[in-house]
């Protein structure tokens, strides 16, 4: 993702600024997704796996990015706190 854009894009939902989520946040989140336990903000169970994805400063929020498009839809984001 161009860091110049990443740079200027905020969560919808809380304004805080967005960082490409790290491989080992990915690796948990899909296989949450995998083992079919994780839902977006909407409450639709997720069943495809993310190759990148966006996350809040504060780590609460995940934004899928598909091909290299940052789906920033409050419905779209998956809520982190379903992996604890």
């Amino acid at each position: 993702m161009d860091k110049k854009l990443l740079s200027i894009l905020c969560c919808p939902v809380t304004h805080q600024g967005l960082s490409l989520a790290r491989a080992d946040m990915l690796n948990k989140v899909n296989a949450a997704i995998s083992a079919g336990e994780l839902s977006n903000r909407d409450g639709s169970k997720l069943s495809a796996t993310l190759v990148e994805a966006l996350v809040t400063d504060d780590a609460r929020l995940l934004y899928p990015v598909n091909d290299g498009i940052p789906v920033l839809l409050e419905g779209e984001s998956i809520g982190l706190e379903q992996l604890s």
